[in-house]
This record gives C-alpha cells, structure tokens and sequence, in this order.
C-alpha cells in the first residue's frame, strides 16, 4: 500500500505525476474525438455527394426511358414511314427460304492474281 501512496504522493515541480499524466491522457482523448468526427463529416459529406449524384443518374434514366417511349411508339413510326413513302409488307412479296436462290441476283465474281487467297 505504501508503494501506490508513494506513486499517488510523488511530485514534479510542485505538481503530482498522477495528475500530469491524467492531463496527458484527457488531451488524448480530446484529440482523437476530434479526429474522428472531422473524418465522420467527411465521410458524411461523400454519402451527401453521392446520394445526390445517384438521384440526378435516377431521374436522367427516367427521361431516357420516356424519350425511348416516344421515340418508339408505333403511331410515330407508322407517321414517319408514311413520310417516307414506305408501306408495309405484302403476303405476297413475302418468300420461302428455298425460293431465295431464284430471285437473288448471282454473286460477283472475283478475278484474283495467280498465287493470291482469300481469307
């Protein structure tokens, strides 16, 4: 017991070790809770940032999805291809694979230099 009294008891320039140390350790203390709510804010900051960011992303797909709607919408595209003069296509121009050969124009030939190949 004496030697926890001597500790307690044991004085540096008229101050007591015990309470230097203990000022030490509350300015440590203060410290690192400072540092860690400067770095709670800033990573608070970047979820703000990044919350943000991804709500702008959401809406901006919402107008491009809308736009692809309008964009695609059959009334439209039938109005433009009557612009353009197109119709739909006949039953009657429709043809059987088989019958291809016989209404596709023939392959060009190609005349190659002796020794050449193609790949």
């Amino acid at each position: 017991m004496t030697a926890i009294r001597r500790l307690f008891d044991w004085k540096l320039r008229g101050i007591r070790v015990v309470e230097i140390v203990g000022v030490g350790l509350v300015a440590v203390m203060v410290l690192s809770v400072y540092v860690a709510k400067a770095a709670a804010a800033r990573e608070s900051a970047r979820i703000a940032e990044l919350e943000r960011s991804i709500a702008e992303t959401s809406q901006r797909v919402r107008l491009l999805r809308a736009e692809a709607a309008r964009l695609e919408s059959p009334a439209r595209l039938a109005a433009l291809s009557a612009q353009a003069g197109l119709e739909p296509v006949v039953t009657e121009q429709l043809v059987a694979e088989p019958e291809l050969e016989a209404i596709a124009p023939p392959p060009p030939v190609v005349q190659l230099p002796e020794g050449e190949v193609v790949r």
